[in-house]
């Protein structure tokens, strides 16, 4: 293994290394807009809340959507730089990489949850945690129990995500050793049809039968939006980008004459979905929903890589920090909001007011970064001196 590989990757953030470091502003404003999104949804959703909520934020379930294509396209791109430059990479470091980046915080927050039961309630009254080796093996997406185990339901996605890091750079071995990596486009065009194919037939052979029929929102849940085999189409469109990115230079400098129409395109295209699909759990939805939101956002990475478009150059603090913070508050902000209502009823201050609105927000950015430079940092900077060690 080559020493002069870098070193400072920092996976799931907006750095791709190669000879030198070149940071998105534009995509730690996306990932910003991405957690926003899945805080402003989940807060009318789960928890009391002002009148005026529901309406503004209910389409807040795709930023977890624009995390899938953010994700599929950093952590491809890292892995690209390297085939690129050695013609190989090293999978043992890959994970090493992912196991200190996701684990030790999640773990943490999971102990956590099963320590103090009161915090079962995130996602309502009632509810209860799943097993705890669902958990643990990432497996809490597959025949979940909506109807009386969804508590900390949030992490289905991070489930996604896991077997999407699991598999990802087993599959680039293969096409490597197999000498058809440049052929890899017509596998990920493949995978990314079968999706449509797969998610007809939970429809029709799964959801249909048990529903009778009839709209049934937590069975949808359970057998169409959270299994890891219909949620793919965001990771794929990341990859195909990291793809363009790296090994079609030229062609993406000529779209990046073009930059903020692509950005535009891909808010037209959340826009239609929106209106066309919105909240329902309709076969539409099922089917075409999904892979459109993804496209959509997709339009959006591609723009906001390319330097002359105005999410590259909007560099502000502020959205920085919520992108450096995302993962943790996307771990703990159910917690963080059942715990701020809690404390704050006890005051006589309104589960539904403005001020516990606020309040809720202010309290999960502190915990957020708290665990960021409690665990987080340490562990990030402790991965480095492992890696170092190994190379040497």
């Amino acid at each position: 293994m080559s020493k002069n590989r870098n070193l400072n990757h920092h996976n799931m953030t907006t750095e791709i290394k190669s000879n030198s470091s070149q940071k998105f502003y534009g995509l730690d404003n996306l990932r910003a807009f991405a957690i926003i999104m899945v805080f402003l949804f989940h807060y009318p959703r789960w928890f009391e809340h002002p009148d005026w909520m529901p309406k503004v934020f209910s389409f807040g379930w795709t930023g977890v959507d624009l995390f899938f294509v953010l994700s599929g396209f950093l952590i491809s791109s890292q892995l690209f730089v390297q085939i690129k430059k050695e013609a190989t990479f090293s999978i043992k470091e890959f994970y090493i990489k992912r196991i200190f980046r996701i684990i030790p915080i999640y773990y943490f927050v999971l102990a956590i949850y099963f320590l103090f039961p009161f915090f079962s309630n995130d996602f309502g009254q009632g509810q209860k945690l799943p097993p705890v080796w669902k958990f643990l093996t990432f497996t809490q997406n597959f025949g979940a129990d909506i109807a009386n185990a969804r508590s900390w339901g949030q992490v289905w996605s991070l489930c996604v995500e896991e077997h999407f890091y699991l598999l990802l750079p087993v599959t680039l071995l293969l096409l490597l050793k197999t000498s058809i990596f440049k052929k890899g486009y017509l596998l990920l065009l493949t995978i990314f049809l079968a999706g449509f194919f797969i998610r007809m037939y939970c429809w029709y052979e799964i959801y249909i039968p048990q529903s009778n029929g009839v709209e049934n929102k937590l069975l949808w849940i359970q057998t169409i939006y959270l299994p890891t085999y219909n949620r793919l189409d965001g990771l794929l469109v990341g990859v195909a980008i990291a793809g363009l990115y790296n090994y079609l230079p030229s062609l993406f400098t000529k779209l990046s004459k073009y930059a903020n129409a692509l950005i535009a395109t891909g808010l037209f295209l959340i826009t239609i979905a929106y209106f066309q699909f919105g909240n329902d759990y309709t076969f539409g939805r099922s089917i075409f929903g999904f892979p459109l939101v993804s496209i959509g956002f997709g339009f959006m990475v591609l723009g906001a890589i390319m330097p002359n478009s105005f999410l590259y150059n909007w560099k502000s603090a502020m959205l920085t920090k919520i992108a450096e913070l995302s993962y943790g508050l996307y771990l703990i902000h159910t917690a963080g909001i059942l715990s701020t209502q809690t404390l704050l009823f006890d005051y006589g201050i309104a589960k539904n007011s403005n001020l516990t609105f606020i309040l809720s927000i202010i309290f999960c950015f502190a915990i957020a970064l708290l665990l960021h430079y409690t665990i987080e940092k340490p562990f990030m900077k402790m991965r480095g001196r492992f890696l170092l060690k190994k190379l040497i």
